[in-house]
């Protein structure tokens, strides 16, 4: 009865340790599994940071913005002393943007938009230039994607841009030194605030206590910095923060403008000459024409015109 009882407890222990043995290797397996998917879920994650960084990349536009003189025309009253630390200013700037004409295609700009979409419409044109009879096509212009955003601009009244600052001294050095010939007012200089030292860039910001000290520096191209009884001669200007705001991507077809093509032909007549004879025909409103502003034409080779906003 005693050896009955002890094999089915040595069969129960068995059934148990199998069981528990089991138990483990399932968990070890869901472990293996996790980690596997953990592995591959890292790998599809770098693949698409580098995908979406990619596409970032090929998205950004790199435009170059026309310089434009700039007229000063009024001045605001400000509300309080704090106001005249700084003197603010904003610009809307859009980018212009090129279309380029191959050989035997002109550009034909109307007043008003309801004549560019009617010579649209008709789509064929017959011109007379010069005793002969040419067939023009007339379509819309599509425009390449253009830019325009907001120059926000703060010049300080308080700081100073210093640059061309000699590598001579030691970075705490050098800050002390710019800190103490800044100060001295027999230079137009006055008490210093502080001073933001860039060695690696030989450049410097330096901010002053009082107003007017900015003003009295900046009449002059370079000051005075004396280092061990050498005398360098360093740049000064003004201290302007800029920041971009209402980034814009735009692109669509010009209203105004339309595409004439198929005057392949002219290569070897006068450009001129033939803007007149495009630009007569198309004024007279039984060719569907109307008021044309102005006609550009590529005939010897291709050019660029310029759209803007």
């Amino acid at each position: 009865m005693a050896a009955g009882e002890d094999n089915k407890n040595q069969i129960h222990k068995e059934f148990w340790q199998d069981e528990e043995f089991w138990r483990d290797k399932l968990k070890q397996r869901l472990v293996d599994e996790m980690v596997k998917e953990n592995i591959e879920l890292k790998m599809e994650i770098q693949k698409l940071e580098a995908e979406l960084q990619e596409a970032t990349g090929n998205s950004e536009i790199k435009e170059d913005i026309p310089e434009m003189k700039m007229k000063f025309t009024a001045l605001e009253n400000p509300e309080n002393d704090s106001q005249y630390l700084n003197i603010s200013c904003s610009f809307q700037v859009s980018s212009q943007v090129p279309y380029e004409l191959q050989k035997g295609e002109a550009l034909i700009t109307f007043e008003e938009e309801e004549v560019a979409q009617n010579v649209i419409r008709l789509g064929k044109h017959n011109v007379n230039i010069m005793d002969r009879t040419v067939e023009v096509v007339a379509k819309p212009v599509l425009l390449k994607p253009g830019v325009r955003f907001q120059v926000h601009a703060e010049v300080s009244k308080m700081k100073i841009n210093v640059t061309e600052i000699p590598d001579e001294l030691p970075a705490n050095q050098m800050r002390d030194k710019l800190e103490l010939s800044f100060c001295k007012s027999r230079n137009g200089g006055g008490e210093v605030e502080s001073v933001e030292y860039d060695k690696e860039a030989g450049s410097a910001v330096i901010t002053f206590v009082e107003t007017g000290v900015v003003d009295k520096i900046l009449k002059k191209k370079d000051y005075p910095l004396y280092i061990n009884q050498d005398c360098f001669r360093v740049v000064v200007s003004p201290y302007i923060e800029t920041h971009l705001k209402k980034f814009q991507v735009f692109s669509g077809i010009s209203k105004k403008t339309v595409l004439l093509t198929g005057m392949e032909e002219l290569q070897m007549m006068d450009g001129e000459v033939v803007e007149d004879l495009i630009s007569i025909h198309f004024q007279r409103e039984k060719n569907g024409g109307g008021e044309v502003d102005m006609v550009k034409i590529s005939l010897n080779q291709p050019c660029v015109a310029y759209f803007q906003e």
